[in-house]
Parts: structure tokens; sequence; C-alpha cells
């Protein structure tokens, strides 16, 4: 990494830390542009907010992708106190988002907290009803 890129990441766990000062999970993060400017920060703001997505990366996706057009998105960086869950991850490949930097990964989170504080998986069955399902999904894409 560059010395702007440890300064930026650096920046997303000052956002982690104001986020934890003010009451929320420890989760900050920000966009920087293709010339390493900062575009727009964030941290997490789910309590605040009363909102379980209200994660500082899928804030700045939102951001990016509303605010952006997709060549300068694809330019950009996300630089992230730790790694984006899977919500995230999905809103950035969305968002056009060009690449994501981030402290730590989830395994060292998991290993940072206390056992009872992760969530659990929810159940998921299928495929089912192919031939119904693909009517609204086909030639769209």
């Amino acid at each position: 990494m560059t010395h702007d890129e440890d300064r930026l990441l650096r920046r997303a766990i000052e956002l982690a830390a104001t986020a934890r000062t003010r009451g929320e999970a420890p989760f900050g993060s920000l966009l920087a542009g293709p010339e390493g400017e900062v575009l727009a920060e964030s941290w997490n703001t789910v309590l605040g907010d009363d909102d379980i997505t209200a994660h500082p990366e899928l804030k700045l996706a939102r951001w990016a992708a509303r605010e952006l057009d997709s060549g300068t998105a694809a330019r950009t960086t996300l630089f992230t106190s730790c790694q984006p869950c899977g919500m995230c991850t999905g809103a950035l490949a969305r968002s056009g988002v060009g690449r994501v930097v981030f402290a730590l990964s989830s395994e060292q989170l998991d290993g940072l907290r206390s056992s009872g504080t992760g969530f659990a998986d929810v159940p998921q069955h299928g495929p089912a009803l192919y031939a119904e399902a693909r009517v609204p999904v086909e030639g769209y894409y």
C-alpha cells in the first residue's frame, strides 16, 4: 500500500472510533476518488437510524451509485475499517465502485468478538419452481 492509502485507511479507522463514541458499532468507511481525494465518509448508524442496513459501506455504495457516473465510480476506492459483510459486498458490486481496501478481515473481527455476538445463519431452501420463477426474469438482462 502507498503512503496515501495508509492515510485513507487510517481515516476509516478514525471514523470507526467516531461511531463507537456515538454508541454505534465501530465501523467506518470513506470513498476516495481517482486522485485519492475523499469524496464521502460514513460510519455505522444502525442504532441511531433504527435501520439494520445503515452500514457505512452500504451508505457509500448508495451514494456512489446515485452521485457518480460509471466511469468515475470504477476508478474509486472504498477504504473501510473492516471487510464488508455480504450485504455490503453485493451493494458495492452493483454500485460500480472500483475496489475496496479494508483494515480488519472478517476472520480477525470474529476473533475480537466475545462469544454469542455473531448472527445465526438463516436457513435457505431452493431453488424451486424454476418454470414459474423464470417468467418475470427471462429477457430482463
